[in-house]
C-alpha cells in the first residue's frame, strides 16, 4: 500500500504563494521560489557532518562559471558559495557548444563517505557525438579549486543521477529516449557495465530527471514526465513528478497508483514552468515528511560568497575580485575584463570583442563575447551601470543587454557610426518579430564624457531602456527614454534573464576599451502569484 507526505519548498519557478511555518515558536513567511532567476532543475542534500546545511546545485547550460551551488541553515536564506564548473581546464570544448539551449544539463548533488558528487550531463561537445556525462567531486564543496577536473563516463543518457547501495556498488541512473536506464559505473575509470531499462514512466512524454532512494526495503524510483519544451512553449507547463517502487534496484518497478505526485497540469498560479525534484532527510533523518517547525533563522554559514536577493553595489575596489554571482556567456576571454586598471581605479575595463552579443559566422564560437552579466532576481528592478567609452572606429559600441540566449536579447548601446554617434537600441528573437532599429543621434560629448545606461523593469510584462549623460549629481543623472520592449522577446526555452553589459566593434578592427563604474542592481518588486506581489520594502 503507497502512503507519502512531501512539503515542497520550492527552488526555482513553480508555485507562487507565500508560505508559513512555525521557527523558534514564531511564525515565519518565506515566498517561493526561494530561490529565484535562472536556477532551474536543482539537485540538493542535507549534510549533517556539514554543520547541518542544505547544499543545492542547479543547470546552467552556458552560463560560465556553471553549476552554482547554494548553501542554506534554514531552507529559506540561500547563499551562492562556489561553482563546480568554474574554470577551462575542466572540460575546454565547452567553448565551441553551439546551440543557444545545450550545454550543462540537470546536475545531480549527492554527499558520499564525506566527499561531494556532481553527476551532470554536457550537451552539444564537438568532442562527442551527441552527449557525454561528466562526474565532480570535491571534499570542500565552497572553494572551487576543490571541485577538480571531471571523470567522464560512458552512458549514453542524460540527467544523470549516482547512487550508492550498501554494498559498494555505484549506480547511474539516465534518461534514454522513451525511458530511464541504468547502470553500474566505476568512479576511477568511467567505465560502464549492465545497462538496462528499469521504467518507462507513466506514458508521459519525455521520462526525465531519475533519483533514485532507499527506504525501509524499497527502492524509489523519482522521474519528472511531461516534457519541458516545445515549439509553442507549451510543455513545461505539463510537467510532473512520478514515482514508483520496487524490492530490487534493477526492477521490476511498481507504478504509484496515485500518480503523479507533483503536477503542473492544469494549475492556475502564476508561476507554471516546473522542472525537475529532489527529495532528502531532515535533520531528524525523515524523509518526504517534515513535522514541526522549519529550522530557525540562520544565517551562518562559513564560506565566502553571497546571498540571494538583496541589491548589488559593486564599485571595482582596486585589489578586489570579480563578484561570485557575475556571469559570462561560454568562457571569458582571456584579458577581456581588468578589475581597477592603472590609471582608472573603481572601473571593469572592458576590451571589445569582434563577435557582438549575436555572433556572426565569421567567427568561431570559442573567440567569445565581451559580455559581463548578472541573473535577473526579480520581477521588478533597476539596472544601471556608468561607462566611459572614447570611441575611435566605425561601430565599436559599448551598451547593455537583457538577455536570455545569442538568439534572444535587447540591448542599449552608445556606437560610433560613419556619420556621426548614435545610442543605438535593437533586439534579437527567435520567438517573435524582433522591434524595430532605434537610432537617437547624440553630440561627440558622449564619447568623452561618462555616460549613464540604465534598464528599468517597470511592470511584469515590459523592460524600459534608458541612457544620460553624466553631469555634477551623480544621483540626479537627466536621462532618456530610448525604447520600451516586451519581456515575451526574451522568454522561452531553457534557460533564465541575465542583465549585463557589453563591448563589440560588430565585426571591425576595434580594440578602444571601455571603463564600468557604479554597477548597480536594485530590486523592487516581485510577483508571487497572480494577484500578489512582494515589494523590496517588505523584507520578508
Amino acid at each position: 500500500m503507497w502512503s507519502a507526505s512531501i512539503i515542497v519548498l520550492v527552488l526555482s519557478a513553480s508555485l507562487g504563494a507565500r508560505s508559513h511555518a512555525v521557527a523558534n515558536t514564531k511564525n515565519v513567511t518565506y515566498n517561493n521560489p526561494i530561490l529565484p532567476g535562472f536556477f532551474p532543475d536543482p539537485s540538493c542534500v542535507f549534510v549533517p557532518e556539514l554543520n547541518n546545511t542544505f547544499i543545492c546545485a542547479s543547470s546552467s547550460f552556458l552560463a560560465f562559471p556553471g553549476i552554482p551551488l547554494h548553501a542554506s541553515k534554514d531552507l529559506i536564506h540561500w547563499k551562492l558559495v562556489s561553482h563546480v564548473f568554474n574554470r577551462r581546464e575542466q572540460y575546454p570544448s565547452f567553448g565551441n557548444i553551439s546551440n543557444n539551449q545545450f550545454g550543462v544539463y540537470a546536475p545531480t548533488i549527492r554527499f558520499h563517505e564525506n566527499t561531494f558528487y556532481i553527476s551532470v550531463t554536457m550537451f552539444g561537445s564537438s568532442e562527442y557525438p551527441y552527449l557525454t556525462n561528466l562526474v565532480f567531486n570535491a571534499s570542500d564543496p565552497f572553494d572551487d579549486r576543490s571541485w577538480g577536473i571531471p571523470i567522464s563516463t560512458q552512458g549514453q543518457a542524460y540527467d544523470t543521477s549516482l547512487f550508492w547501495e550498501n554494498d559498494g556498488t555505484i549506480y547511474d541512473q539516465g534518461a534514454a529516449g522513451l525511458g530511464i536506464v541504468q547502470w553500474k559505473v566505476d568512479l576511477q575509470s568511467g567505465n560502464i557495465t549492465d545497462q538496462q531499462y528499469i521504467w518507462n514512466g507513466t506514458g508521459g512524454v519525455a521520462p526525465e530527471g531519475p533519483h533514485i532512494y532507499k527506504k525501509d526495503d524499497y527502492y524509489y524510483l523519482m522521474i519528472a514526465e511531461g516534457g519541458s519544451g516545445d515549439a509553442e512553449g507549451t510543455a513545461a507547463t505539463k510537467h510532473h513528478e512520478s514515482i514508483a517502487r520496487s524490492r530490487n534496484i534493477i526492477g521490476p518497478y511498481e507504478s504509484n497508483p496515485a500518480n503523479p505526485i507533483l503536477s503542473n497540469v492544469n494549475i492556475t498560479q502564476y508561476f507554471t514552468s516546473t522542472g525537475h525534484v529532489d527529495l532528502f532527510k531532515d535533520a531528524q533523518g525523515n524523509w518526504g515528511i517534515m513535522s514541526g517547525p522549519l529550522p530557525p533563522t540562520d544565517l551562518d554559514i562559513n564560506a565566502h560568497g553571497r546571498f540571494i536577493g538583496g541589491p548589488d553595489v559593486v564599485d571595482f575596489s582596486p585589489g578586489s575580485d570579480m563578484p561570485i554571482h557575475f556571469t559570462y556567456w561560454r568562457f571569458p576571454i582571456s584579458g577581456a575584463y581588468t578589475v581597477s586598471p592603472a590609471k582608472h581605479p573603481h572601473t571593469l575595463r572592458l576590451v571589445p570583442s569582434a563577435l557582438n552579443l549575436t555572433g556572426s559566422p565569421n567567427h568561431a564560437l570559442s573567440d567569445g563575447q565581451t559580455f559581463i552579466s548578472r541573473r535577473q532576481t526579480d520581477t521588478l528592478f533597476i539596472y544601471s551601470v556608468d561607462i566611459n567609452f572614447l570611441a575611435a572606429v566605425e561601430n565599436e559600441e559599448v551598451g547593455v543587454s537583457v538577455f536570455l540566449t545569442q538568439d534572444q536579447h535587447l540591448d542599449l548601446g552608445l556606437t560610433k557610426l560613419n556619420n556621426g554617434t548614435y545610442l543605438r537600441f535593437r533586439g534579437r528573437s527567435s520567438k517573435e518579430i524582433p522591434p524595430a532599429e532605434i537610432l537617437h543621434r547624440v553630440d561627440s560629448t558622449w564619447l568623452s564624457e561618462k555616460v549613464r545606461f540604465q534598464i528599468d523593469a517597470f511592470n511584469a510584462t515590459h523592460y524600459r531602456f534608458l541612457a544620460g549623460k553624466m553631469e555634477e549629481d551623480v544621483d540626479r543623472v537627466p536621462l532618456r527614454e530610448i525604447a520600451v520592449a516586451p519581456a515575451s522577446l526574451v522568454s522561452g526555452g531553457y534557460t533564465g534573464t541575465l542583465v549585463g553589459v557589453y563591448a563589440t566593434t560588430n565585426g571591425g578592427n576595434g580594440s578602444t576599451p571601455a571603463y564600468v563604474s557604479r554597477w548597480r542592481y536594485r530590486p523592487r518588486g516581485q510577483a508571487v502569484d497572480c494577484d500578489t506581489w512582494v515589494y523590496a520594502d517588505e523584507h520578508c
